[in-house]
């Protein structure tokens, strides 16, 4: 297919995209909505659920008062009627009221907050990655089907459009079959300064804030958005922007778990800081007929000068590099290049959200919307985002141990390896409960 041909599927599947919430919906219901965790990214899907125009939102939650209460202000001024305001997740909960429940929480609470709601009988979007652990992630996805709940995964690539163009012309066979895909992330995300701890802030309960992680002493790294940075809530980078690529790499490679996961890496050059998340990481997934590997780091050029993260696909026919702003391929021999720019969206503060980051969020959660209407599976189904979520945790344990790990998917565990699988769970601090699958 030639250049401009794509561009015309590309300029269609944008407009198609960003004017979705405009297509008749399978129902006219308007859903009473709360969201549990009002930090920035649980309001840029809140953002995206009221721009729908399918939804009331009548509760928040956050243990932050002056988060929840700047949220509180924004909510008031879009719609009639106040949201009720909440510290506690279980008293949001409490009164069995809402249809949806958006949770934004930091990555340790996603579990628990989650389960929590589809208990309640709500459906379910949830930040990604769905668990800090992964027996968690299957609790997860055992409660979503037993409850017949619906809940979409944040992974939002799903529903970029032209990683959906990239997609199709993979799946025609362009590149040919494909040896090596290689994902990246090189910003410079994690911090690497040492502030004293400190008394936490007067807004802030902060031991509800830790909930089931271990209590820490509190420092201005963790909160706000801080708190990716520290394995005891997080999965670090890897878990941040690692499992959007690998997410898509399995959707655009029809694939599962790998069959073995070997990762290296560490703190090579932040040494000192606060901070104990890696900053510089390598995974190498064995997919039998082809390898996946993740790559991180926080110095260096660019290899990608259009985009600090992205996914290559190497073929026999030539290589597709896939990156939040583009794609282009690039075939072996004397062929054209194809080139295909990301569909752009105004209407947001570009503080919250970049224009071309806003199609896919509108679209990602029009596609919810649908499915809470018809009861269908989404496009980023919780079992989907279990998956991707455990590439991750995976990959962490490979390199937590210093070896390669052996998975066997049927039994959910690492073979013939202890140590590895008492990581797929952890203690929790009292009085929360780990969630059993």
């Amino acid at each position: 297919m030639e250049r401009r041909d794509f561009l015309k599927t590309s300029a269609f599947a944008g407009l198609a995209f960003s004017a979705g919430n405009l297509i008749a919906a399978p129902d006219k219901k308007t859903y009473r909505a709360g969201l549990i965790g009002t930090g920035w990214y649980g309001m840029v899907d809140l953002r995206h659920l009221m721009d729908s125009g399918r939804a009331e939102v009548i509760a928040l939650c956050d243990v932050d008062k002056k988060q929840l209460q700047e949220a509180a202000d924004e909510v008031a001024g879009r719609q009639k009627e106040k949201p009720q305001l909440y510290s506690d997740f279980r008293e949001l909960l409490k009164p069995k009221n809402l249809d949806i429940v958006l949770v934004g929480t930091p990555d340790h609470w996603h579990a628990l907050t989650a389960i929590a709601a589809m208990n309640a009988g709500a459906d379910v979007y949830v930040e990604k990655p769905i668990s800090h652990t992964f027996l968690e992630g299957k609790a997860m996805v055992q409660t979503a089907r037993k409850k017949s709940r619906v809940v979409q995964v944040n992974t939002q690539r799903r529903s970029t459009p032209h990683f959906l163009s990239a997609r199709d012309f993979i799946k025609e066979g362009k590149p040919g079959r494909i040896g090596v895909v290689r994902a990246y992330c090189y910003y410079a995300m994690r911090p690497t300064n040492n502030p004293p701890d400190e008394a936490p802030p007067a807004t802030l309960d902060f031991d509800f804030w830790t909930g089931p992680a271990p209590l820490q002493p509190y420092n201005r790294l963790m909160h706000p958005r801080g708190w990716r940075a520290f394995t005891q809530y997080s999965n670090g980078i890897l878990g941040d922007m690692g499992i959007h690529m690998l997410d898509a790499m399995r959707w655009i490679m029809g694939v599962r778990y790998p069959s073995r996961i070997s990762s290296t890496g560490g703190i090579f050059l932040a040494k000192g800081g606060k901070a104990n998340t890696t900053d510089t990481q390598t995974v190498i997934y064995d997919y039998s007929d082809f390898t996946a590997i993740w790559e991180h780091r926080m110095y260096g050029r660019f290899e990608n000068p259009k985009s600090g993260w992205g996914l290559n696909f190497y073929g026999e026919n030539g290589t597709l590099e896939l990156s939040i702003d583009a794609w282009d391929f690039y075939p072996r021999g004397q062929g054209k290049p194809v080139h295909v720019d990301a569909a752009t969206e105004g209407g947001m503060d570009p503080k919250y959200e970049h224009p071309n980051r806003k199609p896919a969020g509108r679209a990602h959660m029009k596609d919810f919307l649908d499915c809470v209407a018809t009861r269908g599976r989404s496009v980023a189904d919780i079992e989907e985002g279990h998956i991707s979520t455990a590439l991750c945790e995976l990959g962490n344990i490979s390199q937590a141990l210093g070896r390669s790990l052996t998975w066997d998917a049927e039994k959910d565990q690492v073979v013939g390896d202890e140590d590895a699988n008492k990581l797929l769970r952890r203690e929790y601090r009292k009085p929360w409960v780990y969630p059993e699958a």
